[in-house]
């Protein structure tokens, strides 16, 4: 989409977006990544991303909320929606309910009377304007977010950690111009114990309520302070002010508290300023400071007078451009023979895997602590797959810092955090994906932890309790431990107290993975006893494999995982069930009534979920030729789901048969089919960044293993691309010689890898490398080819490493 709104400060700010020609010679730096951003791909068609105003990992994120029935993240893209407001906090990518959006902002530029003035929700809402092309007149990069209202209202917002700042500029016809501030609306329309105060003097806003959490049975309360200042002009004092229900301002009003729980009434503040001049020829802009809390109005007042001290618009955005540079920056591309919308796609999937999870430290109502505290985990199981191994590579002092948050809700809650939002337990989606997260980060960076201030006895005992201790409730924290531990599966059949008894397949295996990255931990800190129990414990998924089912149909693809009773007995799931060969049409998601065994996916797709021994699933499989076939026939019969986590690894798992340029093609072509720069380029959630940092390893040309020294390797879509890590002072640099630029269907080309050079010597393997090549700054040549059928090599240790064959190291 092309977005040419026209914003004299914002191409102020925004000088290097034309300068992407003095940034594609060979070896370039690319000095302004951020112009490289996107903010609204996979804004509508159920992307539910957001495009608004953030710093990395920022607690707020101001935008824009429209009336679409997507808009998880508060925005559409889609014109025809109408604005309804411009909140302080989103999440991004998810799905589940509209999550948070709350603290709306709204301008009025006309009103007969202040009384007069629609004030709710639905009296107030209107369109943008549109371009030419029918999308909407709103303009975003990292930290900004504009758009023209069809009112005549241009609206700026931008963002420190916990504050936002917006510009409202009205239309010189608008003689009285107003703001409300909306206490009630947040996504869910949840709000009780509403409360709203008004300074008559200043006309600072303060208030808050009590929401409900979109995933889950919790309520949370949040906060916020408002003030306004004139921008170019002082005003004297504010000329109207008033507390309003629905459509109803009442003028002079200074409070309201009330406690209802239909969830009905809306309630908030006007406040109306005297115009900037007293001619009709000049627009009035107002400057809104929201500062915004989960402990009490008078923080979130403290949260914008010390972040935001001046109101100065402009330097706070370059602040967060800044960040947003530096943190993009680490990562190098050379654009020398690669289109633009590839540049483009990979550094705006790399800025969404930086939106969540969001520092909300000094902001945890439930507990006093010094630690850090991260928030807006929605979901473990959507993340720690491709996002955390790619915070490894570039950013692990934010990841340090997660791990530490995520350990102190250990220590206060009893089990690591599994999907959390607004300072509230959410629903697990698979098993405790906690426990892949801690050990990605103590595989990495074990040696570097007690620099980072990660306690490794800490972070141990929050593996161990995950591990062996059962909570009440196993729908929102750890796991299923009694019946894990008794039967070595999760039986169909057991219905203890503590949560629904579903999805039994599904977290056997994911039971499995994370005693798996269990046992890479305890091998580290040299606790044998425990290597060997969690390492046999991750072989548990042969438990739910049954080697007498066959695919209806294709009686030559045998053997599939399967629901089992307590007693041993099978249970049965159509390996169709949850695909879109499917008979019945089901699905697998979130629900108490779902007994068939699986999360998300079908039985064909978690049959190839062993990520910690492929080995052995292609021994069960009938050898290299069968798993191949089982491969192409997921493909080709659309049992690959690419919205689907557990198929993430699927496209890459070619290299465990020795056959990587099948990786590599295939994970090519989902690259085309599935991944482009629209509004809709993304093909379904962005599972808050799970599908952005995705698309950044394939982008990449690897596919990481968590909790694991290794990354699958196939070949990037530059001809160079380099990882600085702050952590080693090292810049990682691989170089595809032969690069010869990227096939449009993903077929084909001169990008097979035919060998692996390491600063100058012989790689063992053509299909993985290990984590040293990272930690040492190594340069890595790859040799290109255009012949599919390269290998991963000829010794041994050439495959990439499985628990059954050994390699982990």
């Amino acid at each position: 989409m092309t977005r040419t709104f026209a914003l004299l400060s914002a191409l102020a700010l925004l000088g290097p977006v034309g300068s992407y020609a003095q940034t594609s010679s060979a070896n370039a730096t690319i000095t302004d990544p951020a112009s490289y951003v996107d903010v609204f791909i996979g804004t509508t068609n159920g992307g539910h991303v957001f495009p608004g105003a953030t710093l990395p990992h920022g607690m707020v994120k101001v935008g824009l909320d429209t009336d679409s029935p997507g808009n998880q993240a508060g925005y559409d893209a889609n014109a025809t929606f109408n604005a309804t407001g411009f909140s302080q906090l989103h999440d991004s990518g998810t799905g589940g309910g509209a999550s948070l959006s709350n603290f709306k902002l709204w301008p009025l530029p006309q009103c007969t009377s202040f009384k007069d003035c629609t004030t709710s929700l639905a009296s107030r809402k209107t369109l943008r304007k549109t371009l030419s092309d029918g999308s909407p007149d709103d303009l975003g990069s990292p930290g900004y977010f504009a758009t023209n209202l069809s009112t005549g209202v241009r609206v700026e917002v931008t963002a420190s950690r916990r504050a936002a700042l917006h510009r409202y500029t009205f239309p010189a016809s608008s003689r009285e111009p107003r703001i409300i501030v909306d206490i009630t609306n947040d996504g869910l329309n949840s709000n009780t114990e509403p409360v709203v105060k008004v300074d008559p003097s200043t006309g600072r806003v303060t208030g808050g309520a009590r929401f409900a959490a979109s995933f889950g049975p919790g309520r949370y309360n949040a906060y916020t302070c408002v003030d306004f200042k004139g921008d170019g002009y002082d005003i004297p004092s504010i000329s109207e002010y008033g507390v309003y229900i629905g459509d109803e301002p009442v003028k002079y009003s200074t409070t309201f508290t009330q406690l209802y729980s239909g969830f009905v009434s809306e309630m908030g503040a006007l406040i109306g300023f005297p115009p900037s001049s007293n001619t009709t020829h000049q627009p009035t802009t107002i400057l809104a400071r929201v500062g915004v809390s989960f402990i009490s109005s008078a923080q979130a007042c403290a949260n914008a007078e010390s972040e935001i001290p001046d109101f100065d618009f402009d330097g706070t955005w370059q602040t967060s451009r800044n960040a947003w540079n530096e943190l993009l920056g680490r990562v190098q591309v050379d654009t020398q023979g690669v289109d633009k919308e590839t540049v483009d796609l990979f550094y705006s999937s790399l800025y969404r895997t930086h939106i969540v999870p969001a520092d909300y430290t000094g902001e945890n109502p439930n507990w006093n602590s010094t630690e850090p505290y991260y928030d807006s985990f929605y979901c473990n199981w959507d993340t720690y797959r491709t996002l955390y191994p790619l915070m490894s590579l570039h950013d692990p002092e934010e990841f340090a810092r997660i791990v530490r948050g995520m350990i102190n809700i250990q220590q206060h809650e009893g089990w690591l955090p599994e999907c959390r939002g607004a300072t509230v337990q959410q629903y697990i989606q698979g098993g405790s994906n906690g426990d892949p997260i801690l050990s990605e980060f103590f595989v990495k960076f074990h040696e570097h932890a007690a620099a980072l201030n990660v306690s490794a006895d800490d972070l141990y005992t929050a593996l161990l309790v995950d591990a062996e201790d059962q909570p009440d409730d196993w729908d929102l924290q750890g796991r299923q431990t009694d019946a894990w531990k008794q039967y070595n599966f999760i039986p169909s059949d057991i219905y203890a107290a503590g949560g629904a008894a579903t999805k039994q397949v599904s977290r056997t295996l994911e039971h499995a993975f994370g005693d798996f990255a269990i046992a890479q931990v305890s091998k580290l800190l040299n606790k044998t006893d425990d290597f060997t129990k969690y390492s046999q414990r991750a072989t548990n998924f042969v438990n739910v494999w049954n080697a007498n089912i066959s695919l209806p149909g294709h009686p030559d693809i045998k053997g599939m995982m399967q629901p089992r009773f307590a007693s041993g007995q099978w249970n049965y799931t159509d390996p169709r069930h949850c695909s879109v060969n499917d008979p019945t049409q089901s699905t697998c998601y979130l629900d108490a009534t779902n007994t068939d065994g699986f999360y998300e996916s079908s039985p064909m797709v978690y049959s190839q979920y062993v990520p910690q021994d492929t080995a052995r699933l292609i021994e069960m499989q009938g050898g290299n030729e069968s798993f191949i076939k089982r491969l192409d026939l997921i493909f080709n019969d659309n049992y690959f789901d690419v919205t689907d986590e557990p198929s993430q690894q699927i496209p890459f798992m070619y290299h465990y048969a020795n056959r990587p340029g099948l990786s590599t093609q295939r994970s090519r072509e989902i690259i085309s089919r599935f991944y482009n720069t629209t509004v809709s380029g993304l093909p379904g959630n962005d599972d808050s960044g799970a599908m952005g940092s995705y698309a950044v390893f394939y982008l990449a040309g690897m596919y990481p293993l968590p909790a694991t020294r290794q990354f699958l390797l196939a070949s990037p879509y530059f001809p160079q691309i380099s990882f600085f890590n702050p952590i080693f002072n090292s810049t990682t640099t691989f170089k595809a010689n032969g690069f010869s630029g990227n096939p449009k269907d993903g077929k084909g080309g001169n990008v097979f890898v035919k060998s692996v050079t390491v600063d100058g010597q012989p790689w063992k393997s053509n299909c993985y490398l290990d984590w040293d090549v990272f930690t040492q700054g190594s340069t890595v040549e790859l040799e290109l080819t255009d012949d599919i059928t390269v290998t991963c090599g000829d010794t041994a240790d050439a495959l990439p490493p499985s628990l059954s064959t050994g390699g982990y190291s």
